[in-house]
């Protein structure tokens, strides 16, 4: 065998192609969620329709049933329910890492629009939001539409199955409670969990828990709590007022607008009616995650500190801080040891049960998110032709959301 030349001997290992292939999965991955982050309109049923085209059916990172369990855990947890559920996608694909960019793309461009409508509010009208958005609410509801359908093609399979999904559905759509959600998941998976018998076993093994950030999600909830109590900052307090709301609210995006109303405007008087309902009306059409209009409020409450735009910069930071925070430290507690915890067969028997009433919410939340609309022949077509689209599986998302948008400005 002939010696080699030193000079044509690498000093390091070439990237092994496995390593080349992953990073450039995660970048395929980051891409796409920068392409929701600019596209996903329409709150959390809107999203996980969106997640589901894109990251279950056409990239296939994972499965649909998959997405539903990390989506029905996401919705125990208090927090922002889309942002958290696409954060355990990104720590599950490419661990902490990924998840922290994940994050910071998904929310980052929602979080710039609503702080520059913050530092704009003056010369926002109100009438002209509504017009510019008038064809994207029907488009939406027509994503939850198609969401609710291929959620229960894919996880509906026994009636057992059928019989929670409807319950949970009605229910939901008899008694809008924040509380409610959690308690049905809780209550579909205890049905059927005494069909565990009836599962396959699986070598199980100890639980490893880490509790770093449960520690830190708590440890951060009383500090802020009591800086929040003894000092006279302003940001400080808006911290913690961000960072209680975060880490106590269930449902979402839209279970934060009365409790924000009742606590800045009719308590604090950091903003007006106007502007409040304003800044609601925008995040409604803004993509991306709903709890941004911690952003906006940030903004227009740092305006009493009379620090100008930087002040109001700052007083977004916090808000996207505190309002993002808590949700992020509990499900990245969760996550880590969920895939260990799935394997006993009384918590896999369970998510027949959770997945059955994470159909049944999609469900109800179609016919919820209709009711409000004015009741035209243009919304009803624009809610059918959306699905059929849809149906279709050649049009991108963000083609139909655009085209919602030109439409908007156009008439």
């Amino acid at each position: 065998m002939l010696p080699q030349n030193p000079s044509t001997v690498p000093t390091s290992p070439p990237l092994r192609p496995p390593e080349r292939v992953k990073r450039g999965r995660n970048l395929i991955f980051l891409k796409d969620v920068a392409a929701l982050g600019l596209t996903a309109f329409g709150g959390p049923q809107a999203h996980m329709a969106m997640m589901l085209r894109l990251l279950v059916d056409k990239r296939r990172y994972l499965t649909a049933a998959d997405l539903l369990e990390i989506t029905a855990l996401c919705q125990i947890l208090p927090g922002p329910t889309s942002t958290q559920t696409i954060t355990a996608i990104g720590f599950r694909l490419g661990g902490p890492n990924l998840a922290y960019l994940t994050l910071l793309v998904w929310m980052i461009p929602s979080v710039c629009f609503m702080t520059a409508a913050g530092l704009m509010i003056s010369y926002l009208d109100k009438d002209q939001v509504a017009r510019l958005v008038q064809f994207v609410q029907p488009v939406a509801i027509g994503f939850v539409a198609y969401s609710a359908y291929k959620i229960s093609e894919k996880v509906i399979h026994t009636k057992t199955s059928v019989g929670i999904m409807v319950v949970s559905a009605l229910l939901v759509y008899r008694f809008q409670l924040p509380w409610l959600m959690p308690i049905l998941l809780l209550a579909g998976g205890s049905v059927t969990t005494f069909r565990y018998r009836k599962m396959p076993r699986e070598q199980t093994i100890p639980l490893q828990i880490e509790w770093s950030n449960f520690l830190l999600w708590l440890g951060v909830f009383v500090s802020a709590a009591l800086l929040g109590s003894y000092t006279k900052l302003l940001p400080v307090r808006l911290f913690e007022n961000f960072y209680r709301n975060g880490s106590l609210v269930f449902g979402g995006g839209q279970v934060l607008a009365p409790l924000f109303y009742t606590e800045f405007v009719e308590f604090k008087h950091y903003l007006t009616n106007k502007e409040f309902l304003s800044g609601l009306g925008l995040v409604q059409a803004m993509p991306g995650p709903n709890f941004s209009f911690a952003s906006y409020i940030g903004a227009l409450a740092m305006r009493q500190a009379g620090s100008g735009m930087s002040g109001q910069l700052l007083g977004a930071m916090v808000g996207v801080a505190g309002i993002f925070m808590p949700g992020t430290l509990l499900i990245f507690f969760l996550i880590r040891f969920w895939d260990q915890l799935k394997r006993y067969r009384v918590i896999k028997a369970s998510l027949e049960g959770i997945n059955a009433v994470s159909a049944g919410l999609v469900c109800a939340a179609t016919f919820l998110l209709y009711h409000p609309l004015p009741e035209t022949p243009v919304n009803l077509g624009l809610i059918v032709v959306t699905f059929l689209v849809l149906l279709w599986e050649r049009v991108p998302s963000y083609i139909i959301v655009g085209a919602a948008l030109l439409a908007g400005v156009i008439f």
